[in-house]
């Protein structure tokens, strides 16, 4: 029973194998076998199939092998055109038939019969259909993220997927259709995620200005790098032009990269000429330009990402040679060429044109015609535009309001003082009462005790700041003035501009007698008297200067010249006069009433009248006289308040 299973399983697997060998035969084979039966059916009424051939050809086309045996044996064949390929095997004593059987099986040919022609065509092979490799892909919406596996991806492929599940338009170039891609990257920022698709695979990533990413293939020059960043960007090495003379000119990298849709480019120059930089700086960004003149000159720089417009800036900076952009073309030349001079309208707005202009630093006024309307407070600026865009910045930044300073001014005269009146006056009148004093008394006027006690923390050349004080300030000070020892000289208020000199000036003039006598001899001797009126003045004049500081403190410079009149002058001889100067620098805050002291003078003054020669004998003048001494002491004290007012 055994025996018999084992024999069993052995036939079943015999027969497998046989099964599998007959399956294993080949649909090319059949087809041989179906040509040779065709050939051996029409070898029957074509009798040049069994005749043998003598063909020597070696390396000729398939074509014209088959006309060489076609015309051998008399057969009639028909060739396929696309057959090309090359026959470089020679045929002795073989029968045409056997031949035309060898070329089918060795080359894939098939042989159709119509009547007795043979038509012998190629054989298409099936077409094999590779299944469709689905793109990994996947986007965040919500991290704006994306994840991609990719192996030997076809790069339209993988930014058409892309596009579907991101809704973010990505395009890709004819040129770069089938090409492969390979990087992998999970849960990365959108944006970084294609830069770095593109730098995996040696391809640049643009994102156009309706933010559309684009794949593009390097450039003639270009590479990938990362820079100082740590971010992959794209450099350019360019080769510098050849310059005129034989000269050798210095080494130079270009590189660029696109931020938020703007071309930023990175430069490492040594001793390059400046024409060189710009136009491969031009090229680098695909800039449009226009050369008016010669630019001479070598630069050496080292900046990353900058701007086309901040690097030509930089470049022409201190030369002779400036740029304008009209209509997104630069035209690049000498700043005087017509075409790059422009005009500037600058209306002053806080300041005067009478200080701004020269306040411009003569360098920059170099090259740039700047004319005045006094008029309109504008100054017109014509020249070139670096400069003058410069210049307005300059200018934006003084024209500031300027604050206006309010100051209050009350200088009182304080006297302390006594007046000593003695002698005996006689007379006759009908309109003199009966009665009178024989000997005057004594006249003594002293200050009250606040005042000296003002005038004690004073001391000499002192200032107090009292701070601020109440609106009826004033009012106070009048009521001080009925006390006969305080005299308010004046109260002005003054306004100024800060930093520039308040002024005020009051006095007196009075005039004195000058005569002169003048001799003329001659036969008769003739005298002539000139009398001249000479003025003399005093006056009271104060002159501050306020600087307003930015923490509204207010910084004072302050001139005070006092001058006055004492008693009574002589006859004929100019007046006696007194004379107080202060000069200080104080500062205060705004509205802080600040007080000076200081300013103190003595007046001293004796007059007298009586009987000629008796009023100057001692004893008998104190009868025949009367005399009046007076001896006071003057301390002027200053306040001042200053307000700022914007």
């Amino acid at each position: 029973m055994n025996a018999l299973k084992i024999i069993s399983i052995y036939f079943l697997l015999l027969l497998v194998q046989v099964n599998t060998v007959s399956a294993q035969i080949s649909e090319s084979d059949e087809r041989v076998r179906r040509v040779e039966e065709r050939l051996r059916n029409l070898a029957i009424t074509v009798p040049g199939l069994n005749q043998k051939v003598q063909i020597n050809l070696s390396n000729v086309s398939a074509q014209e092998f088959l006309r060489a045996l076609a015309q051998s044996n008399n057969l009639n064949i028909n060739i396929d055109p696309n057959l090309n390929f090359k026959v470089f095997n020679n045929f002795t004593n073989e029968t045409a038939l056997n031949v035309l059987v060898f070329l089918t099986k060795e080359y894939g040919l098939d042989i159709n019969l119509i009547g007795s022609i043979m038509s012998v065509v190629k054989v298409q092979e099936p077409i094999q259909r590779i299944p469709v490799k689905e793109i990994n892909a996947s986007y965040n919406a919500q991290n704006n993220t994306l994840s991609v596996e990719l192996n030997n991806d076809t790069l339209s492929k993988v930014a058409k997927k892309i596009t579907m599940v991101s809704q973010k338009n990505v395009v890709v170039p004819s040129a770069l259709l089938n090409k492969t891609v390979t990087v992998f990257l999970a849960d990365a920022p959108f944006e970084d995620a294609l830069n770095k698709i593109a730098f995996a695979n040696d391809l640049k990533m643009v994102k156009t200005n309706d933010n559309v990413y684009v794949f593009e293939a390097l450039a003639e020059g270009e590479e990938l790098y990362i820079n100082s960043d740590k971010t992959t960007a794209v450099r350019r090495n360019p080769k510098p032009l050849n310059m005129g003379g034989g000269a050798a000119p210095g080494n130079f990298r270009l590189s660029n990269r696109v931020v938020q849709g703007k071309p930023l480019i990175s430069v490492d120059a040594v001793n390059v000429p400046i024409i060189d930089l710009v136009k491969n700086a031009a090229q680098e960004i695909n800039a449009s330009y226009f050369l008016f003149s010669n630019i001479n000159g070598n630069i050496s720089s080292r900046v990353n990402d900058i701007s086309f417009d901040n690097l030509l800036t930089s470049v022409f900076q201190g030369t002779e040679y400036t740029y304008k952009v009209e209509n997104g073309i630069y035209l690049i030349g000498d700043r005087r060429v017509e075409g790059l001079r422009s005009h500037k309208l600058l209306k002053l707005q806080n300041r005067s044109i009478d200080t701004i202009q020269n306040m411009i630093p003569t360098e920059w006024r170099r090259g740039v015609e700047i004319k005045e309307f006094r008029e309109q407070n504008t100054i017109l600026l014509s020249g070139s535009a670096p400069q003058i865009a410069e210049i307005e910045a300059y200018v934006k930044q003084l024209d500031k309001l300027v604050p206006m300073v309010l100051i209050e001014v009350t200088l009182i005269d304080v006297r302390k003082g006594k007046s000593v009146k003695t002698g005996i006056t006689a007379g006759v009148s009908d309109s003199v009462k009966r009665g009178g004093t024989v000997f005057p008394g004594l006249d003594y006027t002293f200050g009250a005790n606040s005042i000296n006690d003002l005038l004690g923390r004073l001391g000499r050349n002192n200032s107090v700041n009292i701070g601020r004080v109440t609106p009826n300030f004033y009012v106070r000070l009048s009521a001080l003035e009925t006390n006969s020892n305080v005299e308010v000289r004046s109260v002005p208020k003054l306004s100024t501009l800060n930093g520039h000199i308040a002024n005020l000036s009051i006095g007196s003039k009075r005039y004195y007698s000058n005569k002169t006598q003048n001799v003329i001899p001659s036969l008769t001797t003739q005298t002539t008297i000139t009398e001249q009126f000479v003025p003399v003045e005093a006056n009271l004049e104060v002159k501050i200067k306020p600087i307003v500081s930015g923490d509204d403190q207010v910084t004072l410079n302050i001139k005070v010249d006092i001058s006055d009149f004492i008693g009574d002058p002589p006859e004929n001889a100019p007046p006696p006069t007194s004379t107080s100067k202060f000069e200080s620098i104080i500062r205060a805050k705004n509205e802080d009433m600040i007080v000076l002291g200081g300013l103190e003078r003595t007046e001293t003054s004796e007059s007298g009248s009586g009987v000629p020669f008796l009023s100057r004998i001692p004893i008998l003048k104190w009868l025949f006289s009367s005399r009046t001494k007076s001896n006071n002491k003057v301390v002027t004290i200053v306040f001042i308040k200053p307000t700022i007012i914007y």
